[in-house]
């Protein structure tokens, strides 16, 4: 039992993180870590299920929704921000409960975090060919459809079935493309997520600004619309927050600032503001972009995979010209979506392998570009495969559950350390603890409980799966790190 609940002190993990064959490139300030969360968080939830949310949980208070997750991922985020400034490394979540509650923990968490990357950019993948293809046949270029579609479906209760296509052409292309870019360098990848999030920020605010003058008032009454008697979740109070632990997906990626420590120039100072700015700056836009949308089309017409472009058709001719750039914006906020993803799944692996609890050729890096080469080829495969194959609805919950549940165990391991460590150097504090972290595990809590059953049960699979992964292989082949 000794072994399970072994810790790492953050002076050993520090000490690993500066060893030269293992060394990475530190090339971002804190403009680049802001972008890269920013890049990271707003995507799919904004372009997509804003729409699906209102629509079928919690109309025109979609907006409230938003307040409710953003607040959870700002609690979550100050501890991410303590920790981060106390232990910069490439590891995040999985590294700072390897500090805090021991191997067993960390393993958990880092196994809990496949779900929540390299499944999130796979699923971000089939959304950006969707997106692609559409705009592709404005313009004239009508791709197959053997070629742009999963070649398995999804139906709840019935299972998978074949559809007759044979790949998903776009979203393999778009992986390849983010694995060779993550493999060149992390410089040259923060560069291109820059540009990116320029042009997708524009896109949103246009979208606000003229958006704004096309509002119908009729769309946002009720605000509230009365709950489906007898239905947990269908609009009413309860539709808020299932609609918050399904838009949830919109705010993922702003954790994934923390896996670039070992890649910023001064993390200490840095990392806690590109994280809370990163979160406070989409968090304002997406509320706008909520009452927007639910202003210019009622509710109930947006349960569509491109709701913005439905809001902007209700608008009639006025906005017909922002139709085309706001599918531009979304094809660009999902290709920065796909690399921050990435960007953080390479790097857990990297952690996990110089760990042991993985094997070590996932802890090599590049001798040109310093970068963890075979943990990114091996992500992207994976990805390429599962973005090629599978819809976009099949693992798309379990996205948002295995985040809540990294969040929840990040924001305990602030309290623990502040009870074993309470004299450890912070550059950053999180304020209010012991208020701050609990209300961010109880908010993350509450969204976990919201969400729909069967993503439960294979959230409970995927875990039996790792557990076995453990104890046949990462239990034996461990380092056994010194106790803090």
């Amino acid at each position: 039992m000794r072994r399970f609940f072994r810790i790492k002190s953050h002076e050993q993990i520090l000490a690993d993180a500066e060893q030269g064959e293992h060394k990475l490139h530190r090339a971002l300030g804190v403009w680049h870590l802001t972008l890269l969360g920013i890049g990271g968080v707003i995507g799919a939830g904004i372009f997509v299920l804003t729409g699906h949310a209102a629509a079928q949980c919690a109309g025109p208070a979609i907006a409230l929704s938003f307040v409710l997750s953003g607040m959870a991922c700002v609690f979550a985020g100050l501890c991410y921000a303590e920790f981060a400034s106390m232990i910069p490394t490439s590891g995040s979540a999985y590294t700072y409960s390897y500090a805090t509650l021991g191997e067993l923990f960390a393993w958990i968490i880092g196994w809990d975090l496949i779900l929540e990357y390299l499944f999130g950019a796979s699923t971000v993948a089939v959304g950006w060919s969707g997106y692609l293809t559409s705009f592709l046949k404005d313009c004239g270029v009508v791709l197959p459809e053997a070629l742009c579609n999963a070649p398995v479906a999804y139906h709840a209760g019935q299972g998978m079935s074949l559809t007759g296509a044979l790949v998903n052409l776009p979203a393999v292309f778009i992986v390849a493309l983010v694995t060779a870019l993550l493999i060149i360098g992390i410089k040259m990848s923060a560069n291109f997520n820059n540009v990116i999030v320029v042009v997708k920020v524009t896109v949103i605010l246009l979208f606000i600004a003229f958006g704004i003058f096309y509002v119908t008032a009729d769309n946002w009454h009720p605000f509230i619309p009365p709950n489906t008697t007898g239905n947990f979740g269908e609009f009413g109070w309860t539709g808020i927050l299932r609609g918050a632990g399904v838009v949830f997906f919109a705010y993922i990626g702003f954790d994934a600032v923390s896996t670039a420590a070992q890649e910023a120039k001064n993390p200490q100072r840095d990392l806690p503001k590109g994280i809370m700015w990163s979160l406070v700056i989409c968090g304002i836009l997406y509320v706008i972009v909520a009452l927007v949308m639910t202003g210019l089309a009622h509710y109930s017409k947006l349960n569509v995979p491109h709701p913005m472009a439905v809001a902007i058709d209700a608008a009639g001719a006025g906005l017909a010209w922002l139709r085309p750039l706001v599918k531009l914006g979304a094809i660009a906020g999902l290709s920065s979506v796909i690399l921050v993803l990435m960007l953080g799944q390479t790097r857990i692996f990297y952690s996990m392998s110089k760990d042991r609890l993985l094997p070590a050729v996932f802890s090599a890096v590049h001798p040109t570009f310093r970068t963890p080469h075979i943990a990114t080829l091996v992500t992207g495969t994976v990805a390429l495969v599962l973005a090629g194959l599978f819809p976009i609805d099949l693992l798309g919950e379990l996205v948002s559950i295995g985040a809540l549940l990294a969040f929840t165990m990040v924001c305990a391991g602030v309290m623990v350390m502040r009870l074993t460590k309470p004299d450890a150097p912070r550059p950053f504090r999180t304020p209010w603890v012991p208020l701050v972290p609990i209300l961010g595990m109880a908010l993350s809590v509450l969204q976990m409980i919201s969400l729909p059953h069967d993503t439960w049960i294979r959230l409970v699979v995927w875990m039996f799966i790792g557990f076995i992964v453990y104890f046949t292989y990462s239990y034996r082949h461990a380092h056994p790190p010194p106790s803090a």
